[in-house]
């Protein structure tokens, strides 16, 4: 069974160094006042003082497209900031943007083939392939020179996440709201909004078809029985008790904010 190992070379050139960051903006504007002198001795004191190894060990930065497991018409950019725990085990943190003060949305948890083919059906069920995404070119590396990314992309497309995301950028422009949503990756063409792709590769520098074209080397594994679950209607969502619905159509229904059709955070496509 095929495992994720990430090369030395590889690893070296993910290393984050601002490549490939500082160009999507996140769209929410939280509350609050700014920052006082004490506020600002103290964060200054932090840095200076305080170790922070799980911080330290994020070496990898990934570009890529969710929507709300039952509700596809919920699109969104997603920005993965990752470590390599071992390997076969990838831990992410999500954020709406690349820049100082983007939001934290959630968490993707990323494990190789091997361990996913171990997990029960019902657990199975929570998980997504990214063979699609590597295929397309939707999954990117910002930053990091092309043969680096494509290496990295064999590794990846044997690969399952998990995601969770705890702040629903797209819709809560203030605060976040509510409980955590399942989140799913596209698995086929015409399920992305275009726009909204298009929007990211232009911000980038990408040219879509050039990467998908550049990945047709790649060959793409048999999809482990239980992932993308969706696809036959077995979809997982948590119940809010807040009653801040996550359903995509009831809050434009309601009137709630949303952020015009390719942008860098949402999709309208269904």
């Amino acid at each position: 069974m095929r495992r994720l190992i990430i090369s030395t070379a590889v690893a070296s050139a993910m290393i984050l160094t601002g490549c490939g960051g500082g160009n999507t903006q996140s769209d929410v504007k939280s509350p609050g006042s700014k920052e006082k002198n004490k506020t600002e001795v103290l964060e200054t004191g932090a840095k200076v003082l305080q170790n922070k190894p799980p911080i330290e060990t994020i070496n990898a930065y990934l570009d890529g497209f969710h929507f709300y497991n039952g509700h596809m018409k919920g699109q969104m950019e997603a920005h993965h900031y990752c470590s390599i725990l071992n390997a076969d085990i990838i831990q992410c943190v999500i954020y709406d943007g690349n820049v100082k003060d983007a939001k934290i949305m959630g968490v993707e948890y990323i494990i190789s083939e091997k361990l996913f083919a171990g997990l029960p059906d019902a657990e199975k069920a929570l998980w997504h392939s990214h063979v699609y995404e590597v295929k397309s070119g939707q999954l990117v590396a910002p930053g990091i020179p092309e043969a680096a990314e494509h290496a990295l992309m064999e590794k990846l497309i044997h690969t399952y996440g998990k995601t969770w995301h705890t702040w629903h950028t797209d819709l809560d422009k203030v605060l976040p709201l509510g409980v955590p949503q399942l989140m799913m990756g596209f698995t086929a063409d015409d399920q992305a909004d275009p726009a909204m792709v298009e929007a990211r590769n232009q911000r980038f520098g990408i040219d879509g078809e050039k990467k998908r074209l550049s990945r047709a080397d790649i060959a793409a594994p048999a999809i482990v029985k239980g992932a993308d679950a969706w696809q036959e209607g077995k979809t997982v969502q948590i119940d809010d008790p807040t009653g801040s619905q996550h359903d995509y159509e009831h809050k434009m229904q309601q009137g709630h904010e949303a952020t015009p059709p390719g942008s860098n955070s949402r999709s309208d496509k269904p």
